[in-house]
């Protein structure tokens, strides 16, 4: 099946999978699977809307990895839909008697069984980029046209999962969007006032300001800018002088830093009949699936205004707590060697923060190109969760996560720069010292 898929296109095979999905029993319910970042809640937001339309019974299932013990739960009496999980999960799928579908993006190195039918970028010889949201999108449109306007949805997404070239000139996903694109600087939310976004700024981290309400009001003090009714404008309000002061401003309390992402489009998109940053929408959606709330951020991303009020309190809640784990990394434990960082967080950091602090951290220019930055931090069930994260480009972490947890058991999953794994506490130093003589031999390699 993976020659077949190899000599289509991309686009075949969505065609090929929404057509034989049109074609299951119209009283089957759907069992949806989701990923719970950004990219799994828009792809599942998106399918949702489209199966609602189709007048389709479902259920949906938000989870942060799918395991063995999941898979052995799911109904035997429905079509299993799997979105932003589960390309290599493919042995444990090929033994259930059911109908199933999957839309992801994510590397695949297991062969497609016959009772499953998949849509995976990976699996092409031309790789496109694009998230599992792209997909489903692509995939609902070709249900049905009417929704193209799910095609906002998608943008928060690939946004949310940091896919690159995002172009409006030759993506048929930003040519569908009612979206607006801005050049500037890639602070957020672009729409919100200048001292909330600046204090508040983690991605990119700025020295001296960033969690640092005295620092935020010296350096809009040092540019010039006040209050205006009351408040400071925000970016997208910005004049072109103003925004080259703000631009210097920040540089200069990042030197030394890379700055190579510092400034580039931001999307709007609407939202609640009103633009929103959908850079400041994925993280709100990522919020409330890291706090235990995937379903709120779901019927945020339909557009529920009783899902919104509480969108918003949560997301307040997790910008303190990022800041407060960005505070604690230099408390913690780290293990140093030559082109790689080991932060061992314990409790000290909550297990659903310790991958955005790793991006962070990965972002911030304090390691050398090529640095791995490997956290790791107790989650619950007696396991520890790790993320993983390639300065710039470099070695696989995913390929280093791999060979570490088929030593010590547990799953693992993502991408070549960004990575993620779980396994047993009991076998938290066996892992390190695992990893460590890992990351050593990996360096000789190079």
């Amino acid at each position: 099946m993976i020659n077949e898929l190899l000599t289509n296109s991309l686009s075949d095979s969505i065609v090929q999978l929404a057509e034989k999905f049109l074609k299951t029993p119209k009283e089957k319910e759907v069992q949806i699977i989701s990923h719970f970042d950004t990219d799994g809640i828009t792809a599942a937001s998106i399918i949702i809307k489209c199966l609602k339309r189709l007048d389709r019974k479902f259920n949906t299932l938000i989870v942060k990895s799918l395991s063995p013990e999941i898979i052995s739960k799911l109904p035997v009496n429905r079509i299993l839909f799997f979105l932003d999980l589960s390309s290599n999960s493919l042995e444990y799928l090929k033994n259930l008697n059911q109908e199933i579908f999957i839309i992801d993006h994510h590397e695949i190195t297991q062969k497609v069984p016959e009772n499953i039918s998949i849509v995976n970028s990976q699996l092409h010889e031309k790789k496109e980029e694009i998230s599992s949201s792209g997909l489903c999108y692509l995939f609902a449109k070709r249900i049905d046209a009417q929704n193209k306007d799910l095609s906002s949805l998608a943008i928060i997404g690939m946004i949310g999962d940091s896919v690159p070239h995002i172009d409006i000139s030759n993506n048929e996903i930003t040519k569908d969007a009612d979206i607006v694109i801005k050049k500037g600087l890639l602070l957020y939310p672009s729409t919100r006032p200048l001292n909330n976004v600046l204090e508040f700024s983690s991605e990119p981290y700025i020295p001296s300001v960033t969690g640092n309400r005295e620092g935020v009001f010296q350096l809009l003090k040092e540019i010039g800018f006040e209050r205006q009714n009351g408040q400071y404008k925000s970016l997208i309000e910005l004049n072109e002088e103003e925004m080259t002061k703000m631009v210097t401003a920040v540089l200069l309390r990042r030197l030394e830093r890379n700055n190579e992402n510092l400034i580039g489009n931001i999307f709007l998109v609407k939202h609640f009949n009103q633009l929103e940053d959908a850079r400041e929408m994925s993280a709100k959606i990522n919020a409330c699936s890291r706090l235990g709330e995937p379903y709120v951020s779901i019927l945020y991303c339909l557009e529920n205004s009783k899902a919104k009020k509480q969108v918003e309190k949560l997301y307040a809640k997790y910008k303190q707590m990022i800041i407060s784990g960005l505070n604690s990394v230099g408390s913690i434990e780290q293990i140093k060697g030559n082109g790689y960082l080991i932060l061992n967080a314990k409790s000290q950091i909550n297990d659903v923060l310790i991958s955005v602090i790793a991006t962070i951290l990965s972002k911030s220019s304090l390691y050398e190109p090529g640095t791995v930055i490997v956290a790791l931090s107790y989650a619950d069930n007696n396991q520890i969760k790790v993320s993983a994260r390639t300065v710039g480009g470099g070695r696989s972490v995913r390929e280093i996560l791999e060979r570490a947890t088929s030593e010590v058991g547990g799953e693992f999953g993502g991408h070549k720069y960004a990575a993620g794994c779980t396994f047993p506490i009991s076998k938290e130093q066996e892992f390190i010292d695992k990893l460590k003589k890992d990351l050593e031999i990996e360096l000789v390699k190079i």
